[in-house]
């Protein structure tokens, strides 16, 4: 390829990613997602309040977690990407937040019924580890991205949806969690547009969730990255659709 933008692109989505900050691309405008009709952030921030002992499940870097205030007297936090641990210990611990690595959603290192707030957003769980961690009458709020999230990506770069996950909807999660003694208190899904302005933004997003294209080189899709770039030239932007859905339940 001897297109100069496109180059250019590509050599600047080089940027390190850290954590779970999108800030690079985000704060200049370069990637935009429609809005949800529920706040995550806010529905958390209400629910500490009421919160003795809480556990933040996947923190990342501890980026959401970090920006919440008034936190309760006993907070904990898990991350299972071991480059985001040190991350998350050097922003959380001078909060007071105990930082756990952990390897598997379905061992958690937690007494029975130590929490009465779980908060996860886009984290995996167990819902049986989780109700068992969790006190009788605690909350667990949970954001998800569905199996079908950003399906364009992969169809443009001629690769299969991971199949482990694409029925992955709210549908099932429901059922997953009320088999295992919770009342549902709310729930909802929805599907929005997230637009990449030009293709250096949407390669820096790939790279940092390896789960959407397994293995994601440049070198390997460049063809397919320089036919999006030709779209953006065209368009302005390139669309995905991202899956999003979220539920509030109460351990019984």
């Amino acid at each position: 390829m001897n297109d100069k933008t496109f180059i250019s692109f590509l050599k600047h989505a080089n940027e390190p990613f850290s954590g779970w900050d999108f800030s690079f691309i985000t704060d200049t405008g370069r990637m935009k997602s429609e809005l949800l009709s529920w706040s995550y952030g806010s529905i958390a921030a209400s629910l500490i309040q009421d919160a003795t002992c809480m556990l933040d499940m996947g923190t990342g870097g501890g980026e959401f977690l970090s920006k919440l205030r008034l936190l309760p007297s006993s907070v904990y936090a898990t991350e299972g990407y071991l480059p985001n641990v040190p991350v998350a210990k050097e922003r959380l611990t001078p909060l007071g937040v105990k930082v756990v690595q952990i390897d598997d959603d379905d061992v958690l290192p937690f007494e029975s019924g130590q929490f009465d707030l779980l908060i996860n957003q886009h984290e995996s769980f167990s819902s049986q580890e989780v109700r068992r961690i969790l006190a009788k009458g605690g909350l667990f709020l949970t954001q998800q991205a569905g199996g079908l999230d950003c399906r364009e990506m992969n169809e443009k770069l001629g690769v299969p949806i991971n199949e482990e996950f694409v029925d992955w909807d709210l549908k099932k999660a429901l059922k997953d969690i009320t088999k295992h003694d919770f009342k549902i208190l709310k729930s909802m899904e929805e599907f929005l547009t997230q637009r990449f302005y030009d293709i250096g933004a949407l390669v820096y997003y790939l790279k940092a969730i390896p789960w959407q294209v397994p293995g994601f080189e440049v070198s390997q899709y460049e063809e397919e990255l320089y036919a999006i770039h030709k779209i953006i030239a065209e368009k302005g932007y390139f669309d995905t659709i991202q899956h999003r859905f979220i539920i509030l339940a109460k351990a019984m």
